[in-house]
């Protein structure tokens, strides 16, 4: 799926007049309006729902969650898609290996107890994700929230680029079923064992959790190529 087809997509939300909460028009008008295949636009609300912009009720249709953010994160945006175009799943996991063991490590010293009942909530819900796109807007919280429990503000704009990229990368070529993960999916007891670093204040047992659990990640996606 190309970058210009999730660039329409997001624009004609913005565009269309839809409030917080409104219901989108049923796929085969959306395809019409957008110029989409229905695989195309398939793609495009797993997405969207991923980045937490739709949520989708079965049986009941697809819902605006939050209107595209504008702006103030324009720069940030514009970032996100020109990087995606020529950035690669596995560069895309080399960056977030620089990035993320540091932000767990600062969480570790920075955490708030209200980021550390989030962290909790994020690891009782993504084991009983009823599709990969809701169990993918979940991790991507669980990451976004220790990038706000590291205290600093510059890298949460990196880990907002790095995350923003890694979303469109991994979605670009995923073709996932409906259904969440598998009860023994490998990142539940990784994302347990980097909260735990993380609440027993532990900087160093924190890093080498998450740096374990992207490299886990990343042979994963190695394995599937």
């Amino acid at each position: 799926m190309s970058d210009k087809i999730l660039t329409r997509a997001r624009s004609w939300i913005v565009n269309s007049g839809l409030a917080e909460g409104d219901r989108l028009p049923p796929e085969r008008s959306l395809c019409t309006q957008l110029g989409m295949t229905r695989s195309e636009l398939r793609k495009s609300l797993l997405l969207l729902e991923a980045e937490g912009l739709l949520s989708r009720h079965v049986g009941r249709g697809t819902y605006l969650a939050k209107l595209p953010k504008t702006a103030g994160n324009a720069g940030i945006e514009t970032a996100i898609s020109a990087l995606s175009q020529t950035t690669g799943p596995v560069d895309s996991m080399s960056a977030r290996q620089a990035l993320e063991p540091e932000l767990a490590a600062l969480a570790a010293l920075h955490a708030t107890p209200a980021q550390l009942r989030e962290l909790r909530r994020l690891c009782q819900a993504m084991p009983v994700a009823s599709s990969w796109a809701r169990y993918e807007q979940l991790d991507s919280r669980f990451h976004e929230t220790i990038a706000e429990a590291s205290g600093n503000t510059l890298l949460q704009a990196m880990h907002r680029i790095v995350n923003g990229v890694r979303l469109v990368v991994v979605w670009r070529q995923l073709d996932t079923p409906d259904s969440g993960p598998e009860s023994h999916y490998h990142s539940f007891d990784e994302h347990q064992a980097i909260l735990a670093g993380i609440e027993r204040r532990k900087p160093d047992e924190a890093r080498q959790a998450m740096y374990a659990h992207l490299n886990s990640t990343l042979q994963t996606m190695l394995a599937r190529r």
